[in-house]
C-alpha cells in the first residue's frame, strides 16, 4: 500500500525549528496505515537504498537488514510517534508531605535528529513541586523515553 505524499509544508526548507511548535511535525494521515503496512513500505525503501549503494543483499549479513531497520524505525526508535503508546503517569498521595522540589536526574535520553536521522544522546532532569500527589519515579523515565523516541531537533526536545 502506498500513501499520498502530498502535504502542506509550513517551511519548504525545513530549518524553521526555532519558531515551529513544540510538537514533532506530523501529517494528519500519519496513523492511517497499520504498523505492518508501514514496515512493508519502509523495508522496500531501505532495500532500494541499500541496492542503490551497491550492497549485496544476498549476503548473509545484509539480507535481513531492510526488515530489521523497518521494524526498528516503526516499533523502536520512532515508537514515540504513536499516541496509543503514551505512558500514563500514575500518581500517589504525598504521604511524606514533600514540600520541596522533587527531582529525577540523569535520565538517559536517546532520540533522533529530524534533519539527518542521526542519534541524539543526552541526559534529562525533571523537577516538580507536589500539589498533594507524587509521580512514581519509573513513570518519569517512561515519559521521557516516549517523547524522545521520535524524530526531532534537540531544541524541541528540551522545551
Amino acid at each position: 500500500m502506498k500513501i499520498d505524499n502530498k502535504f502542506n509544508d509550513i517551511d519548504a526548507v525545513g530549518d524553521d525549528h526555532v519558531s515551529s511548535s513544540s510538537e514533532t511535525p506530523i501529517r494528519k494521515d500519519a496513523f492511517v496505515l497499520s504498523d505492518e503496512d508501514k514496515i512493508d513500505i519502509i523495508r522496500d525503501d531501505i532495500r532500494h537504498i541499500m541496492e542503490t549503494l551497491g550492497l549485496d543483499l544476498k549476503d548473509d549479513s545484509l539480507k535481513g537488514t531492510p526488515n530489521r531497520v523497518a521494524k526498528m524505525f516503526v516499533k523502536e526508535i520512532f515508537g514515540g510517534l504513536r499516541p496509543d503508546k503514551r505512558p500514563v503517569a500514575s500518581t500517589f498521595e504525598n504521604k511524606y508531605k514533600y514540600g520541596e522540589m522533587l527531582v529525577e536526574k540523569n535520565i538517559t535520553v536517546y532520540s533522533t535528529c529530524e534533519h539527518h536521522l542521526l542519534p541524539i544522546v543526552g541526559k534529562a532532569h525533571i523537577a516538580y513541586i507536589s500539589n498533594g500527589t507524587v509521580v512514581g519515579l519509573s513513570k518519569m523515565n517512561r515519559i521521557v523515553d516516549y517523547y524522545a523516541r521520535r524524530p526531532q531537533v534537540q531544541e524541541r526536545l528540551t522545551i
